[in-house]
């Protein structure tokens, strides 16, 4: 499988949300992969999106969002949950990100079983604090090269035959923007 290019991410976010849907994630971890199909994705822009971490100024968590594209945006939140994310944005946005809140399992299932110690399969990735413990995502990720065949990148997949979008969900701002974005396999 192909790794997705920078191009792909230089483009809306909200393009890039929707369209990461049904691509692979893969996460390397000595010689074994672990990946899923992205079923469920939320697109953040930067200072016009008062729901984003960029929508006021640069800070040591964000920075990343105002970096180069194709990275990922690891941080941590909830004290207990890390959120994965990809830098996407365009030249007319200052940053971007897209939120991985969920993918089907397809390799390693075991290992992400005993990394989430839970052997319910509907349950183990399908939210982004989950899909990251699954993993074994963490800040140690942040700022990682997606479009290389590295620790994390992303893959094509395959086609969504129909994209559900709604409401962001945890935000108490920009709840208008219709900017999460889902489908089932």
């Amino acid at each position: 499988m192909k790794v997705l290019s920078r191009k792909f991410y230089s483009r809306d976010t909200v393009c890039v949300a929707r369209e990461l849907l049904g691509k692979i994630l893969v996460r390397k971890i000595g010689r074994q992969k672990l990946s899923g199909i992205i079923t469920e994705t939320e697109a953040y822009k930067g200072n016009n999106d008062p729901a984003s971490h960029a929508a006021k100024k640069i800070t040591e968590r964000n920075k990343v969002m105002f970096g180069q594209i194709g990275k990922t945006y690891v941080y941590f939140t909830y004290g207990n949950h890390f959120m994965l994310n990809a830098v996407a944005k365009n030249e007319k946005n200052n940053a971007g990100a897209v939120l991985i809140r969920s993918i089907e399992p397809q390799n390693g299932i075991k290992s992400m079983i005993k990394n989430r110690k839970t052997s319910v399969i509907s349950n183990l990735t399908n939210g982004p604090g989950k899909l990251t413990q699954a993993m074994n995502i963490t800040k140690e990720q942040n700022n990682i090269d997606l479009t290389k065949n590295s620790l994390v990148f992303i893959t094509d997949g395959i086609k969504p035959k129909k994209i559900l979008k709604k409401p962001r969900i945890g935000i108490t701002k920009g709840t208008e923007k219709l900017w999460n974005f889902s489908f089932q396999t």
